[in-house]
């Protein structure tokens, strides 16, 4: 069973937007700071924003600032990634990942630190 599932990748035009979802299976996601990775064709996984358990911290990377935002809805356990203003270099496989119970929220958390990640969610930026 899969604790984190991604949804709502797509094909989508430049200048489009997509909502991305996370939600969590088998646990309540109100404990759990998430994250949102990505990885494009030859290139490592890279982080591009954070959400805490309580909301209260959220971080975003430089490279998408501006154009994408995390939020959360623990009622439904589903965090979003909003994404506006797509370019064809945004197009990649999508993940969402939790380091675990209780842990804070660090952009600069690294990979191997996320022990439960989702299988990911293609997104595709047509030019």
């Amino acid at each position: 069973q899969d604790l984190l599932v991604e949804s709502g990748g797509g094909l989508v035009q430049r200048g489009g937007s997509l909502r991305l979802s996370c939600q969590t299976s088998g646990f309540s996601s109100e404990h759990y700071t998430i994250a949102w990775f990505r990885q494009g064709p030859g290139n490592e996984r890279e982080p591009l924003s954070c959400i805490s358990n309580d909301s209260k911290s959220t971080f975003t990377a430089d490279t998408v600032s501006g154009r994408f935002g995390i939020s959360r809805d623990d009622a439904r356990n589903t965090v979003f990634l909003q994404m506006s203003d797509l370019r064809p270099e945004d197009t990649a496989v999508y993940y969402c990942a939790t380091p675990g119970f209780g842990v804070g929220c660090s952009i600069d958390r690294p990979t191997h630190l996320y022990p439960f990640w989702g299988r990911g969610t293609q997104v595709t930026v047509s030019s």
